[in-house]
């Protein structure tokens, strides 16, 4: 019989990976923007539309789907939010009319959202409170925005945008990937295991600290949407290349990601959250600034060193929010993962806009602000202690039928 140590092992290497899956689909709207401007002649403004099609279904559906999670348990949210979020994408590529393909991709977001707040919400008591293992859900997802411009590119270099119903494979495999790990949800029941004959969470939500925490994930957001939007247009008018050149700097600032929150997640291990945090966001500076103005080669090394100094807090933002809010943890994680991360969409028209009446590099300029902006946020900021919960034999009990 397997150990409890390798069962949690267990379930959380089937979320990371279903994780993965779904966030295939958050990276390939960016994918998909350099082949919409070469077959369908998108301006900057147009192809920012589509970014915010995207997020502004996923940021007011995240919240709510995080309420509900607080309230049932919805095992059935993962398989289907996964499909939803492939379909979308997967039509978005077959009309030639702009407002459809809008529509398909904000479908595609409300997949996406659907996915977070459950998911995150196992994974954390899957995880019994590890940050390291929190890290490596969070590296499922940063594996499949890296995935993203490979398998976009592959599939709708050589045949054009007719190609992509193909792009929802990945979506079908992770619905059935999921499977597994529906008795684990089944048997917690309710948000803390209620129906499992468990109690709720012990805490004091620290509602301001949460506030702050959320503005300052707004922030790298927007830093985060507005490069990967922009940077292989970007890498393509630097380095002088195809898109191939623009494919690689995407793959490089979506990998970087994978890294930085296997990184966040260790040292989160020796110093507490808040610090590593406000240290990431610090090196962030100097990072975005390479990326918009060093030339040459050492563009790809700015690009791979923001990348991995935007992702380190990344799964740490998501266990501080829990944490804040320990008595509403579905909605903590629906606002971390969905409401904040899908602002940072809705400033990309802004970006496109700027960048069409001057140029992408004065665009992207003031991204290098805002990081600063996070430190100042982070200062001052209390480390949580996390809640105790009187599940753990029943979350154990659950995990362990996974196997």
């Amino acid at each position: 019989m397997p150990s409890i140590n390798a069962s949690r092992n267990k379930a959380i290497t089937l979320l990371a990976i279903g994780h993965a899956c779904v966030d295939i689909y958050q990276g390939a709207v960016a994918a998909l923007i350099p082949f919409f401007v070469a077959e369908r002649a998108y301006s900057y403004a147009a192809v920012s539309g589509i970014v915010l099609a995207a997020s502004l279904l996923s940021s007011v559906a995240q919240p709510v789907f995080g309420l509900l999670t607080d309230r049932w348990a919805m095992p059935w949210i993962l398989p289907v939010s996964t499909v939803l979020g492939g379909l979308g994408i997967a039509l978005s590529g077959l009309s030639g009319s702009y407002t459809l393909t809008l529509v398909f991709v904000a479908v595609s977001g409300v997949g996406v959202a659907a996915y977070h707040p459950e998911s995150a919400r196992v994974a954390r008591l899957v995880s019994g409170g590890s940050h390291s293992a929190m890290g490596w859900f969070s590296v499922g997802g940063n594996l499949g925005f890296a995935a993203a411009p490979l398998l976009v590119s592959g599939v709708v270099a050589g045949g054009g945008l007719r190609l992509s119903p193909l792009l929802v494979l990945p979506a079908l495999a992770g619905s059935v990937l999921c499977l597994p790990v529906l008795p684990v949800l089944c048997a917690l029941g309710g948000p803390a295991g209620e129906a499992a004959g468990g109690t709720v969470a012990v805490g004091t939500d620290d509602r301001a600290s949460f506030v702050r925490l959320s503005l300052s994930v707004i922030l790298r957001s927007i830093e985060f949407i507005g490069l990967s939007t922009f940077i292989s247009l970007y890498a393509r008018q630097r380095m002088g290349g195809g898109t191939a050149t623009g494919t690689v700097a995407l793959f490089v600032l979506y990998a970087g990601g994978a890294l930085g929150s296997v990184v966040g997640g260790g040292l989160a291990g020796r110093w507490d959250r808040v610090t590593v945090a406000r240290w990431s966001y610090v090196l962030t500076i100097p990072a975005i600034a390479g990326t918009v103005f060093v030339p040459g080669p050492a563009f790809y090394v700015f690009v791979a060193l923001a990348s991995l100094t935007l992702y380190v807090p990344f799964s740490l933002h998501v266990t501080l929010g829990q944490d804040y809010l320990p008595t509403r943890v579905g909605t903590a994680s629906g606002i971390t993962l969905g409401l904040t991360v899908s602002i940072g969409g809705m400033v990309t028209p802004l970006i496109g806009t700027i960048a069409d009446a001057t140029s992408l590099r004065t665009a992207l300029a003031p991204l290098i602000v805002l990081p600063a902006l996070s430190w100042l946020l982070f200062r001052g900021l209390p480390e949580p202690t996390p809640p105790q919960r009187a599940i753990r034999d029943t979350v154990d009990s659950a995990v362990d039928s996974v196997v």
